[in-house]
């Protein structure tokens, strides 16, 4: 077992907590996707190399984690699937990894948060980017069904 210490800036531990608890529930420890699973993708691209997916799960001792897709092979682009969610999932955890390593030099360096620094003004102007962002796709998937009035305030 091993812990990412981000800060809860990114969903891995909350993630983290839903698959323990759906695996302890049905009592699939290595059908169901966690830790573990993460643990051993991260030991597989430490030795056979960033991306290279397939190296990884065709290596025996890193079986554990092709455990988890057992019930999707039947499906014609099983491979395409698998590859797909390894490389989101390893994007978690480098993530994870990254902002875990800020957060350690910040401590190091005895880094503060000042609230009158300039950057703080453009973490809050990007977060009002970001809202409005969202509302913009949510009018656009209204007007390209055929609203209207969602289509004359995504045009205003």
């Amino acid at each position: 077992m091993f812990n990412i210490a981000d800060g809860g800036f990114t969903e891995l531990h909350s993630l983290w907590q839903n698959e323990e608890r759906a695996a302890t529930v049905t009592k699939k420890t290595y059908e169901i996707w966690h830790r573990r699973h993460d643990y051993w993708l991260l030991a597989g691209i430490i030795q056979h190399g960033y991306a290279r997916w397939q190296d990884v799960q065709n290596d025996v001792r890193f079986a554990i984690i092709n455990e988890p897709f057992k019930g999707e092979m039947s499906r014609g682009n099983f491979l395409e699937i698998k590859n797909k969610f390894l490389a989101r999932r390893f994007k978690l955890l480098e993530q994870a990894l990254v902002i875990e390593e800020q957060l350690r030099r910040a401590a190091y360096l005895n880094m503060t948060e000042d609230p009158a620094h300039p950057s703080m003004a453009l973490n809050t102007r990007f977060s009002e980017v970001e809202c409005l962002a969202e509302s913009h796709q949510h009018l656009s998937k209204e007007s390209m069904s055929g609203n209207k009035p969602a289509n004359a305030v995504l045009h205003k």
